[in-house]
């Protein structure tokens, strides 16, 4: 590793070769590589050398890092939580001049693209393919392999790689799916990228590789895509067929029916990839209508596939037929009916297994009987001359259960189907080596020991069967049902629960609104005393020194007026204390009104808070004993489903009065599961009821607050005005006591006797028995 940042290049690049054959096969190796640091070193020296347009080094250095990636899954973890995908994007800008690339760069590019390749292969574990992908569309990198993928002049072996790598990237990734559908080719009109590479799909003068490659970016595109496979299937519906352009679906159509073979296999699975696991898009494509030839009626797509299996075409053209047309009826009844309903259809099914063929048409023929047995297991007896039964005696006197299982085995016993088998890319030495998809191998592998089963079967034990399904499939409804039922109850308890909470809450705001409020309003009753014992005193010192400047001169008819309104005063001054007093008075009953009702709405709450928390306990134990229960009823559905498919392999005679008692111990146990969900639906009801009270039980606190709001404003104003007549009744006291002070000493000037320590001591009362009261009522606050 300190090889790599040797100054000398040739030591670096020996040290470099070295690597490579010392992490060849050896994961260990390989992890020790990779922690030490080697991913940094080595993007470095690309990086340095010029990326594609690098040397040898670059296409050592980039061997090396294949040996380090492949099949190491904790090295590709380490390179994508380095951040290293992202450097990997400046190995793809390439120019617009594309012409002259020489061998060197044509490798490197090569290489490169199959070290994205590495991570995101189809191989890799789920969670890490889904992660590079997410980051290569990120960083960028995904639009830089599009771009790549439109341009001109691009060697045919790197634009066939592109297409490969770009399909890797998206497949199953949503996201990178709808960008790739995005993507318009830099023509005049722009066409998407998906129609520009279908036309080279179905072009029989494109390289074979070529085709291969596109016909794994259309399954890339379409896996795991239900919004693709229904864009590509409208492309076929008359209401959206667009007459002034090409779209993918009339390419797939034209494709489906040309005179190449190699072309009709590719539409056909590249069709049967829209339908893959979508019964929608099945049904839909049931309304394709074909304008075969100028004055027919048009027919159906599907009449018109099995009209080109009638007429007898290559052998690979059939194969692509019968692989679209079972992936088709597969899982979807209409289709089925669809097909029966034509009465040629099943005569020529039939004669076709029949028949004693060549080995090249082996293939055929238990391709054509999987299409039967795919109509007999996914019959819904609609057609009266096509029930079950009947296509089973049609295959019973026809041909025999056993030949037509040994036909049926043909599919999975070639060797064509175990190379498809291997992985999902089409890799295919020769054209006529084309033969099955990966996908549909899946189809097969599940659907041959399923129709062997239904082929067996009699005629009571698939009745027993069907009303058994019905029942738990009822079950199955109740028991979803409830299930939501109880989930949209678990959350009206939850948004209940946070009601609680947000009044909780508020009832603290409020509690500490009103601790403040009376904290202001002993604090302005304090401030009310000071201010009356001080403005005493200095009214006290302000008319002694003014009595020292008055000057003499008043006539003796002043005296006795200004005696009466020394007395009008004193009325005033007794008034105006009796007022005062009632404020006070007024301000403590209210301060003692708030605070009872505060404490009584707390109480209230806290109450309800309690019951509420109480009752959401109990519902919490009901729903945990429901649930419980639901699993339990699952578990036994199970039990019967196993049961049910035990006593239907059994075929002896002898054994019929057992499978009736056990059919009667399962009609007891769907009693008795009918009984249990009657019972649920009851605490259901219960739940409801209770629901209802708690709702009730919430509205009334929310108006209980709000009377509370509307008291605590009409305090706040009652306490503020009563504040306004407090400072407006010192006020006029500090006037009339200088006015009565200023009369006194006129009355003194003029020769009246006026006793001043009586008054004064009169006064000083006065204002202690005030200052009394005031005191006592505080201590009573």
């Amino acid at each position: 590793m300190d090889l790599l940042d040797d100054s000398r290049e040739v030591i670096r690049n020996d040290g470099l070769l070295l690597l490579q054959q010392l992490t060849k096969s050896n994961a260990a190796i390989q992890k020790i590589v990779a922690f030490e640091n080697a991913f940094e070193r080595l993007l470095d020296i690309i990086t340095e050398e010029g990326n594609s347009d690098g040397g040898i080094v670059v296409e050592d250095c980039l061997l090396l890092l294949q040996n380090l990636l492949k099949y190491n899954n904790s090295n590709q973890n380490f390179f994508k939580e380095g951040s290293y995908i992202q450097r990997m994007k400046p190995w793809f800008e390439v120019g617009d001049d594309n012409s002259g690339w020489s061998a060197q760069k044509v490798t490197n590019l090569h290489l490169m693209l199959q070290l994205v390749r590495v991570l995101v292969s189809p191989g890799n574990p789920p969670g890490a393919t889904s992660s590079c992908q997410k980051f290569m569309y990120q960083c960028g990198l995904l639009q830089q392999l599009c771009i790549i993928l439109m341009a001109t002049g691009v060697p045919a072996d790197i634009l066939t790689e592109t297409i490969n790598t770009v399909s890797e990237v998206i497949r199953g990734s949503q996201v990178n799916q709808d960008y790739f559908a995005s993507v318009n080719a830099p023509s005049n009109p722009p066409r998407p990228a998906i129609v520009v590479l279908l036309m080279s799909m179905v072009n029989e003068r494109q390289p074979f590789v070529l085709r291969c490659a596109v016909l794994y970016c259309f399954q890339c595109f379409l896996y795991k895509n239900q919004k693709g496979q229904g864009e590509i299937v409208a492309t076929l519906l008359p209401s959206t067929i667009d007459a002034t352009s090409l779209s993918a679906g009339q390419l797939l159509c034209g494709g489906l029916f040309s005179t190449d073979s190699l072309s009709n296999w590719c539409a056909a699975v590249a069709l049967a990839h829209a339908l893959l696991e979508n019964s929608t898009q099945k049904e839909q494509l049931l309304r394709v209508q074909l304008a075969t030839s100028i004055g027919n009626p048009p027919v159906s797509l599907l009449q018109q596939c099995t009209n080109i299996l009638a007429q007898g075409s290559k052998v690979q053209t059939r194969v692509g037929l019968l692989m679209l047309l079972c992936t088709w009826l597969t899982n979807c009844p209409i289709a089925v009916t669809h097909f029966l309903h034509n009465a040629s259809n099943v005569p020529f099914l039939t004669a076709q297994i029949s028949e004693n063929l060549g080995e090249e048409e082996q293939l055929v023929q238990g391709l054509c009987a999987l299409l039967l047995g795919i109509c007999i297991y996914y019959n819904d007896n609609s057609l009266e001359s096509n029930t079950k039964e009947k296509l089973k005696q049609l295959i019973e006197k026809r041909i025999g259960k056993e030949i037509f299982t040994e036909k049926l085995g043909f599919i999975t016993k070639h060797e064509f189907y175990s190379k498809a088998a291997q992985k999902p890319q089409p890799s295919f030495s020769s054209p006529d080596h084309m033969m099955f998809d990966h996908e549909f191998t899946k189809l097969v592998k599940e659907l041959e020991a399923v129709i062997i089963k239904a082929i067996y079967k009699s005629s009571e034990e698939d009745k027993k069967e069907e009303e058994v399904k019905k029942s738990l499939e009822q079950h199955d409804n109740i028991i979803s049902h409830y299930k939501n039922v109880i989930r949209e109850q678990d959350l009206q308890l939850e948004e209940l629960k946070q009601t609680v909470s947000t009044l909780q809450a508020k009832n603290e705001q409020f509690q500490t609104t009103v601790s403040q409020q009376v904290a202001q309003i002993q604090q302005h009753k304090d401030q009310y005393n000071l201010l009356k014992v001080q403005l005493g005193k200095d009214n006290q010192h302000h008319n002694s020194h003014n009595s020292n400047a008055q000057i003499n001169g008043f006539q003796s008819e002043e005296v006795s007026r200004l005696k009466e309104e020394i007395e009008e005063l004193k009325k005033q001054h007794d008034l105006l204390q009796g007022e005062l007093s009632e404020k006070n008075t007024l301000i403590e009953n209210l301060s003692c009104n708030q605070a009872a009702g505060q404490t009584e709405q707390t109480t209230g709450v806290s109450e309800q808070v309690t019951e509420l928390q109480k009752e959401m306990e109990t519902l919490r134990s009901q729903l945990h004993v429901q649930s419980t229960e639901i699993n339990r009823l699952q578990a036994e559905r199970m039990e019967l489903l196993q049961k049910v498919e035990a006593s239907a392999t059994v075929t002896a005679s002898g054994d019929s009065a057992s499978a009736a008692s056990k059919n009667n111990d399962y009609e007891e146990k769907i009693a008795g599961l009918l009984r249990e969900l009657s019972s649920l639906k009851d605490e259901v009801n219960l739940l409801s009821v209770e629901k209802s009270t708690l709702k009730r039980e919430l509205d009334s606190a929310h108006s209980t607050t709000a009377i509370l709001q509307d008291e605590k404003l009409k305090l706040g104003q009652e306490v503020s005005e009563s504040k306004k007549e407090q400072d407006d009744l010192l006020i006029l006291l500090a006037d009339q006591d200088q006015k009565i002070l200023s009369l006194k000493n006129k009355l003194k000037e003029l020769g009246e006797q006026v006793d001043d320590e009586d008054d004064l001591e009169s006064g000083d009362a006065g204002d202690e028995d005030d200052l009394d009261e005031e005191d006592s009522r505080d201590d009573d606050m």
